[in-house]
Parts: structure tokens; sequence; C-alpha cells
């Protein structure tokens, strides 16, 4: 899909407040609102947009810590490397997952309700996946800033 500078605009406005009423959009972009749900329409169809949701603080969930993981695997093993994507994408402690350079395979961000349960988390994951060399964890003790806005270029 090509994005014109209508498009753009929508996506950065989406972004930041997906409930934003078709009128408000339409008045910021110089679009009517049926012209403006049409091309949400549009971009939800073609993938442009994949999700919207709800972001809650932290303080309401019943994981009120978070964990930064990184895993290596025993000699670029890929279709472990495959499989454990595929398994972690059902996991909902975990939130985000990274393929990556560097000393480390997959960088997991992972919420749990305590250490103890993050590491039962870990326990589970090693014994599932044998071929995983090491995990280093690291404790996340502040967020002081939490996106997933992506800029969308002009």
């Amino acid at each position: 899909m090509v994005l014109d500078s209508f498009d753009k605009k929508i996506l950065q406005l989406l972004q930041r407040n997906c409930r934003l009423a078709s009128e408000e959009i339409g008045a910021q972009v110089g679009l009517s609102p049926s012209a403006v749900q049409r091309r949400i329409k549009k971009l939800r169809e073609e993938g442009a947009i994949e999700a919207e949701v709800a972001v809650i603080p932290a303080q309401y969930s019943a994981h009120g810590m978070s964990f930064v993981a990184g895993i290596e695997i025993e000699r670029d093993n890929y279709a472990v490397l495959n499989d454990l994507k595929r398994w972690a994408q059902q996991q909902e402690c975990i939130q985000q997952m990274f393929y990556v350079t560097g000393d480390v395979d997959l960088m997991l961000v992972v919420t749990a309700q305590t250490p103890k349960h993050y590491d039962g988390f870990i326990e589970q994951l090693m014994a599932r996946y044998p071929q995983i060399k090491r995990v280093t964890t690291n404790v996340v003790i502040d967020t002081p800033k939490k996106s997933l806005f992506l800029p969308v270029e002009e």
C-alpha cells in the first residue's frame, strides 16, 4: 500500500489517540469525516493499522514487574529459534520480542507478578528449549518512557 500525505497524517494522529472522532481528524488533516472513515477502513484492511488497543497503567495489571531478558541459543540453531519465536507469541507475559545482533539472539520484555514468578517462567522456557545456552536478565526499575509510536515520514 502506498501512503499519501493524508494517510500519513491520519496514522500520526491515530497512533497518539485511536479514539479521535473522524470529524476531529478531518479538521486536522483537511478532509471530510466520511473521507477520513474510508481511509481508516482501507488502512485497516491493507494492514497499515495492525491493532487498536487500550494502554493501561502497570498499577492495574496483575503483572506489576517488568524484566528484559537476553536469550542466547547454542550454535545459531535456526529451527529452535523459529519455534521459540512462534511459542513466545502465545505467551501473554511476553510483551515484546526482538531478534537482534550481538551477544544474544533474542531480547524479550517480560512481565510477572514477582521475581519468583519470572524465575518460574524462565525455568519453563529453558525446560522447553534445552538449546538455550544462557539467559541474562535485567529488572526494570522505572519506565520513564513507554511508547509504540512510529514516526511516519511526510
